[in-house]
């Protein structure tokens, strides 16, 4: 759509998440002008909103926690292509594998892969830490193998 505008949203360092989190359920409720909001992988204090107008952009933020405001000048989107390509994660992850949870509130935790859905790339695990064994559901992206069961085995 060429008739809409990026604009930086200065966020809380280390908040960009929370600050995502709240303004896709507040525009679930009313979407006022927003196209897209974005999460740039890597980058700590902004997020980027593609909106109709600044107006519109200016509007939803504001009562968001942890957002900080809008930089003043619109974002041509080639400056932040290259922060937004589609890469098509190798699933390089298979049952038995031994995974970390690298998002999400089960940050840090390991856990053992017991199936896995690639067509939605969703592994279910199950904690290592926890007493009784309960399946979570998880992002392939959101994990990173740290031991396979069985290294001969392909």
């Amino acid at each position: 759509m060429a008739d809409t505008k990026i604009f930086g949203l200065r966020t809380a360092a280390n908040r960009e998440d929370q600050v995502v989190d709240y303004l896709i359920s507040k525009l679930q409720k009313k979407p006022e002008g927003i196209i897209t909001v974005i999460r740039p992988h890597g980058m700590r204090g902004y997020i980027f909103v593609e909106a109709i107008s600044k107006a519109d952009a200016e509007q939803v933020i504001q009562g968001v926690p942890y957002a900080r405001g809008l930089l003043p000048n619109e974002i041509p989107y080639q400056e932040i292509e290259h922060m937004l390509e589609q890469v098509k994660v190798e699933m390089n992850i298979r049952k038995n594998d031994i995974v970390e949870i690298i998002s999400g509130p089960f940050k840090r935790e390991n856990a053992k892969v017991m199936r896995i859905n690639k067509q939605k790339e969703e592994i279910v695990v199950e904690l290592l830490e926890s007493a009784v064994p309960i399946p979570i559901t998880v992002k392939m992206d959101a994990v990173k193998v740290i031991r396979r069961e069985s290294e001969n085995e392909e």
